[in-house]
This record gives C-alpha cells, sequence and structure tokens, in this order.
C-alpha cells in the first residue's frame, strides 16, 4: 500500500493542474447536485420501534388529521397589560392570514378558544344550576303527592273513587322525571369532570396578556417545507398589530446550516497555529485550503441527499466539524513529512512520493480507523444516529482521498516555498543521505533518548496523577441524565427560547410538554355514555402523580379513538415528566380492567423520551464493539499485546473524563457564563454514543502517530524505554499543533447558532484536549517506559497470525536504503 500511494502522491505532484481541476469539477458538481436535488433539514428526531412512535403510527390509520403538524404562535403585550379588543381583533386577523397562506390548513385563535371553554362552562353552570331548582320542584311535587297519599289513607272507605289510581298514575310521572332529571345531572357532572380537569389547559393567560395560537399545517411535521413555515410566519408578521410582540416555537422555525462567528474564529485559530508551527504562510495555507475543498465536496454530497432522506441539522454540522478538523490535521501530518524531507536535501517530487508513501499511508489507516468507528454506529439500530455516522464517515473519506491527492498537487505547485526562507536559504547545504536513512535517529531524537521527557523521568507519579485527575474529572457523569432539546436549550434572544420561556411564566413548565394519551375505547351507545366514558379516563389521568390537565382533543368518526391531551407539572425534559410519561403507561391496565378501555402514550415529549431511552441501551453495546475494535486494531498494526491494552484504557479515560466534563458544564451548569449556558438541562441524548464513536477514531489517530514512531526506533536496534523518548520527541510537535487546531475547530461550534452543535463541539474538543495533551503525550508514554522490553511482546503464535500492515511504511524507508556504493536506491515509482 505504500508503494502505491507513493506513485499515487508522485502522479498528483506530476499533474498538480489536473488534479486540482478534478477536484473543483468534482466540488462544483455536488454544489450543482444540492441545488437541484437537496431539500431542507428536519428540527425534529424519531426512531421507529419506540412505544411511542408505534402509537403514532396507529393514530395515523385511525385519525389522520392528528398527524398534521402543529406550530405555536405566542402574542404578549409590550407592557404587560391585558389585550384590548382592538388587540384580539387585529391577532385574529394576522391568524386568518396565516390561515390562507399554502400548506396551512387552519389556525386556532386563542381568544376564540377561551371563549368558547367560557361558554361551555357557564353553559354547564346553568344547566346544573336549573337541574337543582328542577331536583327542588320534584322534591316539593313528591312532598305534595306522599301528603296525598296520606290523605288518602286516612280517608279510608270514604276516599273518592278513582283517587288512588289518579295518585299511582302522578307518582309514575313524577318518578320518570326523576330518572329523566338524574340522568341529565349526571350529564352535567361528567361535563364539569372534564371542564375541571382541563382548567389549566388555557390559551389566554389568567392576567390576559399572554395568547398562544396554533397554526395547523396540512401535512405532517416532517413533511411541513420551510417556505410553508416561512410564509405562515411572514403572513402573521406583516399584520400590524400594535402594542403586541409575537414569538414563534421551534416547530414554527426553519432550520439552516451556516457558519457563525464562533466557527469563523475557531479557523482563525487554527490558521494561526499553522502559521507559528510551519513559518510560511504557503504552507499554512495548503492544510486549510485542502480541508475547504474536502469538507465543500463532503457537505454538499451529504445535503444533496436531503430531499430524499430525512436528516437533522446535527447530520450536516456534525459532518462541517470532522471534515474540517481532519481534513487539516491529515493534509498536515503529510505536509509536515514532506518539509522534513526537503530540510535533509531530498529532491522535490522525491520527497513528494515519500511522505505521500510513509505519512500518507499513516494518514489513510487513521481514515479507515475513523470512518468504521462512525459507520458502526449503523449497528445501533438507531436510523438517524447511523445516518449521522454514514455522512461523517463519508466526509473523512474524501478528506482522506483529498489529502493523498490534492494535497500533493499543492505541495508540487507551492515548491520549496512551503519552507521558511532561511530553510530555503540553507537547504544548498543538507544532504541527501540523511533522508535516504530516515531510521537513524535525528540529533534531537538520540538528545530525547538520553535525557528523556516530563512522563519518563516521572513515569508513577505521572501514571498515578493522570488517572486521579481524569477520574475525578468523570464524577458528574455518574448523574448525567440523556433528553433531546427543548425551547428552553435556544439562545436568549432567538424567538423560540422567548415563546418557549412566555408559554412558562403565563400558563406553567408543563404546558410546553404536552403528552398525548390516545385511548382506545370499548363501543358506547349514545354521546352520554361517551361523555361518562371520557370522564371517567379523564378523571384517572389526572389522579396520576405530577399530571395537572387532562382533556379530550379529538375523537375518530366511529368514537371508539379519542385522544387525551395531557399536561404535565414540570418541562418535557423534567425527571418527573418522565416518571409521568411511565405511570400513564403502567395505568393502561388498570383502566382495562375498570372501563374496558387501554391506552397509549406519544407526542413529542414521550418519542423524545423513548428515542433518550433507546440511546442509553444501545451505549453500552456499543462502547464494548469500540474497545473490542481498538483492541484488535491496535494488534494489527503494533504487533504487541501491551500497547493495545494501553491505548484502550486510555481511551476509556478520555470518554469517562469528557462525559463527566460535558455534565458538569450542560447539565450542573458551572462555567455556564462562559459558553453561554443559561438553563442547564440533560445532555444531548445522542452525544454520548456519538462521542464515543468520533474519540476513538480521533485517539486511535494520536495513538497511530505517536506510537508509530517509538516502534520504528526500537525495531531499529534502540532500547525500548530510549525509543519511548525518541518517538515521543519526534511526533510530539506535529500532534501538539494538530490537537490544538483540533480543539480550535470544534470549539468554534461550541459559541455557534445549532444547540445540538454546541454541546458537540465542547464535548469533542473536552475529548480532544484530554486524550492527545494528557492520554497520548503523557499518560502512554508513561506506561510504555515503565514496561520497558514487554511493552512489545507478543505471543508466537499471534505473531506468525497476525499480518505486517507496516502503517508507517516502514519498509518503503528501507527501499530506500544506501546501496554498497553508497548511493540511495531510486524511489519507487520516482524518474
Amino acid at each position: 500500500m505504500a508503494k502505491l500511494l507513493q506513485r499515487l502522491g508522485l502522479a498528483s505532484a506530476r499533474r498538480a493542474w489536473i488534479v486540482i481541476a478534478v477536484w473543483v469539477v468534482i466540488l462544483a458538481g455536488a454544489g450543482t447536485a444540492f441545488l437541484v436535488a437537496g431539500g431542507s433539514l428536519a428540527s425534529t428526531f424519531s426512531i421507529s420501534g419506540t412505544p411511542a412512535q408505534n402509537v403514532a403510527d396507529q393514530l395515523q390509520a385511525s385519525l389522520p388529521d392528528a398527524d398534521r403538524g402543529t406550530g405555536q404562535v405566542v402574542f404578549t403585550t409590550s407592557d404587560g397589560s391585558a389585550f384590548t379588543t382592538e388587540q384580539q381583533t387585529d391577532i385574529a386577523t394576522a391568524l386568518t392570514a396565516a390561515g390562507a397562506t399554502p400548506g396551512v390548513s387552519s389556525t386556532i385563535d386563542p381568544f376564540q378558544t377561551a371563549a368558547d371553554r367560557q361558554a361551555q362552562q357557564t353553559k354547564l353552570t346553568d344547566a346544573a344550576a336549573q337541574l337543582t331548582t328542577a331536583s327542588a320542584q320534584l322534591a316539593a311535587g313528591q312532598a305534595q303527592l306522599d301528603q296525598a297519599k296520606a290523605q288518602l289513607q286516612a280517608a279510608g272507605a270514604n276516599a273518592p273513587t278513582g283517587a288512588a289510581d289518579q295518585l299511582a298514575q302522578q307518582q309514575a310521572t313524577l318518578d320518570q322525571n326523576k330518572t329523566t332529571l338524574e340522568a341529565q345531572q349526571a350529564q352535567v357532572s361528567d361535563g364539569q369532570r372534564l371542564v375541571s380537569a382541563a382548567a389549566k389547559l388555557q390559551t389566554v393567560s389568567s392576567d390576559n396578556a399572554t395568547a398562544v395560537a396554533t397554526v395547523v399545517f396540512s401535512k405532517p411535521t416532517a413533511d411541513v417545507t420551510p417556505d410553508e413555515k416561512t410564509a405562515a410566519v411572514n403572513a402573521i408578521n406583516a399584520t400590524s398589530i400594535p402594542g403586541v410582540v409575537e414569538n414563534y416555537s421551534a416547530s414554527m422555525s426553519s432550520v439552516t446550516v451556516g457558519v457563525s462567528a464562533g466557527e469563523i474564529a475557531g479557523i482563525v485559530i487554527a490558521a494561526i497555529v499553522l502559521f507559528i508551527m510551519l513559518g510560511s504562510l504557503v504552507a499554512a495555507g495548503l492544510p486549510l485550503l485542502s480541508s475547504f475543498i474536502g469538507v465543500g465536496v463532503g457537505a454538499l454530497g451529504v445535503l444533496a441527499f436531503s430531499g430524499v432522506v430525512s436528516m437533522s441539522s446535527a447530520t450536516v454540522t456534525l459532518g462541517l466539524m470532522l471534515g474540517l478538523a481532519v481534513g487539516i490535521d491529515y493534509s498536515l501530518f503529510i505536509l509536515n513529512r514532506h518539509r522534513r524531507q526537503l530540510r535533509a536535501g531530498v529532491p522535490l517530487q522525491e520527497s513528494i512520493g515519500l511522505a505521500n508513501g510513509t505519512s500518507g499511508n499513516a494518514v489513510m489507516f487513521a481514515g479507515i480507523t475513523v470512518i468504521i468507528a462512525l459507520a458502526a454506529l449503523n449497528i445501533t439500530g438507531i436510523g438517524f444516529l447511523g445516518l449521522m455516522g454514514t455522512a461523517g464517515a463519508i466526509v473523512v473519506a474524501i478528506a482522506v482521498l483529498v489529502a493523498l491527492t490534492f494535497t500533493p498537487a499543492l505541495m508540487s505547485l507551492a515548491g520549496l516555498r512551503v519552507l521558511p526562507k532561511k530553510e530555503r536559504a540553507a537547504l544548498g547545504t543538507q544532504k541527501h543521505a540523511a533522508a535516504a536513512a530516515p531510521h537513524e535517529a535525528p540529533e534531537h531524537a538520540k538528545k530525547a533518548s538520553r535525557e528523556g521527557t516530563l512522563a519518563t523521568r516521572h513515569p508513577v507519579i505521572i501514571l498515578a496523577a493522570g488517572i486521579i485527575a481524569l477520574l475525578i474529572v468523570a464524577i458528574p457523569a455518574l448523574s448525567m441524565r440523556l433528553a433531546l432539546p427543548d425551547g428552553k436549550s435556544q439562545p436568549t434572544d432567538s424567538t423560540e427560547y422567548i415563546a418557549y420561556t412566555d408559554i412558562d411564566k403565563a400558563f406553567g413548565a408543563g404546558t410546553n410538554g404536552a403528552i398525548i394519551v390516545v385511548a382506545n375505547l370499548p363501543t358506547t351507545t349514545s354521546d352520554q355514555a361517551l361523555t361518562s366514558l371520557e370522564a371517567k379516563v379523564a378523571d384517572k389521568l389526572l389522579a396520576v402523580n405530577n399530571v395537572v390537565a387532562a382533556a379530550p382533543a379529538g375523537a375518530s368518526a366511529d368514537n371508539r379513538t379519542v385522544i387525551f391531551q395531557v399536561i404535565p407539572s414540570d418541562g418535557p425534559s423534567a425527571a418527573s415528566t418522565e416518571q409521568v410519561v411511565k405511570d400513564l403507561r403502567d395505568l393502561s391496565g388498570s383502566l382495562d380492567n375498570q372501563l374496558g378501555v387501554t391506552i397509549g402514550v406519544t407526542g413529542l415529549t414521550a418519542i423524545n423520551i423513548d428515542i433518550s431511552a433507546k440511546l442509553a441501551d444501545a451505549l453500552p453495546l456499543y462502547l464494548v464493539i469500540v474497545l473490542g475494535l481498538s483492541i484488535l486494531i491496535m494488534i494489527l498494526v503494533f504487533r504487541s499485546i501491551a500497547v493495545p491494552l494501553i491505548a484502550t484504557t486510555g481511551f476509556l479515560l478520555t470518554v469517562l473524563a469528557t462525559f463527566g466534563a460535558v455534565t458538569a458544564v450542560y447539565q450542573w451548569g458551572w462555567l455556564g457564563f462562559i459558553f453561554g449556558i443559561h438553563d442547564p438541562a440533560p445532555i444531548l441524548s445522542f452525544l454520548p454514543i456519538l462521542l464515543i464513536g468520533i474519540i476513538f477514531g480521533l485517539a486511535m489517530d494520536y495513538q497511530l502517530f505517536i506510537t508509530s514512531g517509538m516502534r520504528e526506533a526500537h525495531v531499529h536496534g534502540m532500547p525500548a524505554r530510549k525509543a519511548v523518548n525518541a518517538g515521543l520527541r519526534t511526533a510530539r510537535p506535529v500532534v501538539v499543533a494538530a490537537g490544538i487546531i483540533m480543539i480550535s475547530v470544534f470549539g468554534g461550534f461550541v459559541f455557534g447558532d445549532l444547540v445540538e452543535a454546541r454541546v458537540i463541539g465542547f464535548g469533542l474538543a473536552i475529548g480532544v484536549l484530554v486524550d492527545a495533551f494528557v492520554v497520548r503525550l503523557l499518560l502512554v508514554p508513561a506506561a510504555m517506559h515503565l514496561l520497558g522490553e514487554k511493552a512489545w511482546w507478543l505471543p508466537r503464535w499471534l505473531d506468525r497470525i497476525t499480518p505486517d500492515v507496516d502503517v508507517e511504511g516502514a519498509k518503503l524507508e528501507r527501499s530506500e536504503e544506501p546501496t554498497e556504493s553508497g548511493e540511495p536506491r531510486a524511489l519507487v515509482g520516482a524518474r
């Protein structure tokens, strides 16, 4: 493979403009495909097979209208006063305009809804009063009848003829009226119970200063286009409503992917690090340009499928993150090797080929490791997570291809300008032999092998302190809770956040986390029987802990399926709301026994809770698979038992510490003011499993670049402990630079606009910080120093069956060793 990559690098260098033109055409093609076939990005997540999703699918079959997408519009008076009649009229006009836009089925006027409920309550109150009067009248009539019966009995034989029959007839009529009255009283009582159960399900606040309207779209939520949402919002905004402020829920907002100031700052920091490390603007710009080409092709290519595959904005953002980070680092690794060889006097074209065959070989293997880890997300069986992994793997694969072809082309065009001026001037005094025998340790490596490094001078202290420190950082992970973001996670100046908090203040936190209960009822013989059964079910739902309201919200044509809207006491991501969903599901058995009613729970809140639970269940299996994969890959690469165990243990420590840091900041709120966390909340539910996959790939990258140098030195005769120092000193500068670049790129997303991207960026930045600077540069060298020669032990039987991967391209380097005449052998593929 090393020889093949060397030839590829030489071919790219000799035909640089053709290679560049091909990549530009590919980029243009990806952009055209996106413009032609790209669709909108989803703002919600779903997993087939969860209890809530199953109920939603059943509901769509029996009550199709219930599956229509909805959005909320929150109207508030600017001064906190009650809405005036004119303002209410203007709001109705605005909603009518929104209802006339394409894609909108109807709108629900909050004031009309409140008025209808008030009218219903008044009607029930009046009916109850009338029934009370009627009951009193019946009681009076019964008293009179009883008196007449007593008089008739006292008269005995003197009683008028037929008087007894007349009284009996009056009694029958009175009894019939009592029966009718009792039925009417029961019906009114059932209605009053339903009204009482729905008392906290309001559309206008008690102070009449906040109102929530609903926009009902014609299609399901996932099919509502951004243009349809925008048209409805614009129609409302176009209506002048003096003294009223409008804000919109997240379901009314269109998801877009752009570049924020934080992301630009991250790229700028990466550019500064590259310039400081490389000392040349040309050299610093080369990895950046390569990464831009790679991430452009990858991201646009992925987005081109958004018209046929439902994907979230987090999918694209993850691709952008990985494409930028690995694109810069992979190009940097090859460029760094090329610069080192140029300093040693290797001719330009030969150096490009050799760099591509050695460092490029390591880059390809590192990229394959990341791709495998990301693609393995598909084994979780969670569709949107597998799609995120697949998209990320595609972007990384393109970054590898760009690094192996586009980067050599740029290096050929840049020539010696990839070196600082002083180094270019000094090239004439260098000897080609320094690069022809790369297995001989350079002077700084020999010095390092004698003097040691911090990790190897005090290995026991470094190991103990490092492990203890990482375990302490991991402690918050013990309390980590998972959930999907809600409106409270949005930036404080966003319309989604304002709408969410306005509802929270005016109606209670639970109104933002409404739960849909689908009740399957037995056949009822009359409307009165249906109302009675609905009231009984509502009573049972209201009796569940932390439920503050429950009300029927729709029924099928045969009245066999009834939807109840249930309001919990707390928000959608609260632990108590999770328990409410569980308790409601547990209630189905007793309802079936007592009333012949079975219930299912669905709605966005329940669906999100189920998604988080399924992701949490998939986490242990995925972690075991990744750990096993880590051990196998390391055995294959380094032909050792100890090195894979050390590398895998370090990865596990990195993951635990990352989880702890994320929990402390985003769930506990520590240092929240730095990262713009105004409302601490549970951790993004798919973040842990995503971090495991990505950090694994990146951790193996750093392990490869550091340990391969140690192995190379040891294979060429250097004692194990000295080889640790030599390999570490050689790899440390580029690993430090690569780590800082990745932290900068990932960290830039922490201050971006997309909620999911913020926490993903933070997790990845912390993961790289811990893994690169603590685990790989301190703990791994310390452990290998303590093991000495035992670090490279491999059972003979395993040594025989393990293929020689030669990731670092050592065979290619050895093929360039001097011949007996003292001249270096020709490079493979060189002319």
